[in-house]
C-alpha cells in the first residue's frame, strides 16, 4: 500500500499548480493534505475510485485536512477529541481494519514563539489520542508536524536553534512521541541521509539552495516496521512550499 501526504499550502492555489495530474500520477492508496485553508463547498475536487474526507477549520482560510481513500474505512474520527484544539480542521482519523491512519496539520509555534504554550498543549493531546489509537491496533501518522527534530533535518539548526519549528522544547515533544512507540519512517530507511528536506521558505531563493527543513512525516508504530518497504520525499514535485512525503508497506 502506498501512502502520500502533503501540505498543499492552499489546495485551491495548488489545484492551478497541477495538483490534479500531481494526484494521479503518484497513484497512492490514501492521499493526504494538509493546510487546505477552505471551506465546505469552494472546490469540487473529485477522483474517481476514491472516497474523501474533509475537515475544515471555523476560521475561513485557515488551516484543514483531508483525506482521499481507495479504502472504505470503518469509521472516520474529525479532530482529537479536544474542545481546545478541534475548531481548526488540523486532525482526520481513519480507521481501517488493520491499523488506524492519522493526518496531521500541527499548529506553528510563529514568530516570537508567541503560541509555543498552545503547540505544548497540542503536543501532549495529539499523543494522547495517538496511544489510545494504538491501544488498539497500530497507527500509521502523517503530515505536516511543523518540527525539525534534529540538526540533520534543517539546513541551518544553529542559527534556527531558538525559531519555531526548531526550539527544544518542539523538539522533546517528539523524541517523547518516537520514545512512545513510533517510527520516523524516513529515518528508518535514511539515517544519515543528509540536504533532504520537505518545506523551503518563499523567501531567499531557499528552494533554489535547498535551504530547508524536514517538518512533514510518515510515523508508524514500532510493531509496523517489518511491514516497511520503503519511504521517499519528492522534492521534483513542485505546486506548494512543501513537497509530498510518501511510505510504501506490504
Amino acid at each position: 500500500m502506498k501512502f502520500i501526504s502533503w501540505n498543499v499550502n492552499g489546495i485551491r492555489a495548488c489545484c492551478e499548480k497541477g495538483f490534479r495530474e500531481i494526484f494521479k500520477e503518484l497513484d497512492a492508496d490514501f492521499f493526504c493534505l494538509q493546510e487546505t485553508k477552505m471551506q465546505a463547498g469552494q472546490l469540487d475536487l473529485q477522483f474517481e475510485g476514491y472516497q474523501s474526507c474533509w475537515n475544515y477549520a471555523e476560521k475561513k482560510g485557515y488551516s484543514g485536512t483531508a483525506i482521499f481513500t481507495k479504502h472504505e474505512p470503518l469509521n472516520v474520527i474529525y479532530g482529537i477529541g479536544s474542545d481546545e484544539h478541534d475548531c481548526e480542521g488540523r486532525a482526520i482519523t481513519l480507521e481501517m481494519p488493520d491499523f488506524f491512519l492519522v493526518t496531521a496539520y500541527v499548529p506553528n509555534s510563529q514568530d516570537e514563539l508567541k503560541r509555543l504554550d498552545y503547540r505544548m498543549r497540542w503536543d501532549d493531546a495529539f499523543r494522547n489520542h495517538l496511544m489510545k489509537l494504538d491501544a488498539q491496533k497500530p497507527v500509521i501518522v502523517c503530515g505536516d508536524l511543523n518540527v525539525a527534530h534534529q540538526e540533520i533535518d534543517l539546513k541551518n539548526p544553529k542559527t534556527n536553534h531558538y525559531n519555531a519549528g526548531f526550539t527544544d522544547e518542539e523538539r522533546e515533544k517528539f523524541s517523547i512521541l518516537l520514545d512512545a512507540g513510533f517510527t520516523d519512517t524516513f529515518r528508518y530507511f535514511y539515517p544519515d541521509m543528509k540536504d533532504i528536506y520537505s518545506w523551503w521558505s518563499y523567501r531567499f531563493q531557499a528552494r533554489q539552495k535547498n535551504a530547508g527543513w524536514r517538518i512533514d512525516y510518515f510515523l508508524a508504530s514500532k510493531r509496523l516496521e517489518e511491514k516497511l518497504t520503503g519511504a521517499k520525499i519528492h522534492t521534483d514535485i513542485y505546486g506548494s512550499d512543501h513537497c509530498p512525503v510518501e511510505v510504501t508497506l506490504r
